[in-house]
């Protein structure tokens, strides 16, 4: 099963540039949505969940500023970006006021704006996920209580986890049949991000793997350059 793709709202008049950013966009796994106007883009945000906005700023019958207005009333934590030909600080500043996560002047690199779209939806789902207060989970025929670090199978004697371990793990099924991305792990248990820590983390979750191993049902996939993935066979397969 693949990961779901991030659902992006853009909202552009420009035809042409528009439809080159959504191809573009879409090329690099994100799911799409192109409105031609500051109307149309409000229409389909009320008609779907989206994991960012992408505004021009002016545009027609509704600008950028109107529009996020209007996504903010429905949604306060939806990221919104917005695209502008003009660098005036009034600009920036009304954007940031009507709850901008961010601003690109154009023309702008591709290339910068991915990464931006990137860090700006990884912070997003770093704050949902780690601010979770819950400390008991189901893994498949294991319980985790992640707050005495026991990790038990069936009715077996529990594991007392290592911190690092009990953290790990926590992060991993809080993701559970979703990406963990790599980084967020090194920055929110090693508070740090390099070759080592890096490492460490390799070492850490083959342990893990082997605790797990006792139930065929879990798993931890290694996504190649992104991160891990806490599956449980049977809640994916249906």
């Amino acid at each position: 099963m693949e990961i779901e793709n991030k659902k992006i709202l853009l909202v552009e008049d420009d035809p042409n540039f528009g439809t080159v950013l959504k191809d573009y966009l879409a090329m690099n796994d994100y799911d799409v949505t192109h409105a031609k106007n500051g109307m149309e883009g409000f229409e389909k945000f009320k008609k779907e969940d989206f994991d960012l906005c992408i505004l021009d700023v002016m545009m027609p019958y509704k600008d950028g500023f109107t529009l996020a207005k209007e996504i903010r009333e429905k949604n306060t934590d939806v990221p919104i970006i917005f695209l502008t030909a003009k660098a005036l600080k009034e600009d920036v500043l009304k954007g940031y006021k009507v709850g901008a996560d961010d601003y690109l002047n154009k023309p702008f690199d591709s290339e910068v704006l991915l990464m931006k779209i990137k860090a700006i939806i990884q912070r997003k789902t770093t704050d949902t996920v780690t601010e979770s207060k819950e400390f008991k989970f189901k893994i498949g025929n294991f319980f985790l209580n992640s707050r005495l670090r026991f990790l038990t199978y069936n009715n077996e004697n529990p594991i007392k986890l290592s911190p690092k371990e009990n953290d790990l793990l926590r992060l991993l099924v809080l993701h559970k049949n979703d990406l963990m991305p790599r980084e967020l792990a090194l920055t929110k248990i090693w508070r740090d991000d390099n070759y080592f820590t890096s490492r460490s983390m390799d070492v850490y979750i083959a342990k893990l793997r082997k605790y797990l191993g006792k139930d065929e049902e879990v798993e931890i996939i290694n996504i190649h350059g992104e991160g891990f993935r806490l599956v449980i066979k049977s809640e994916v397969d249906h």
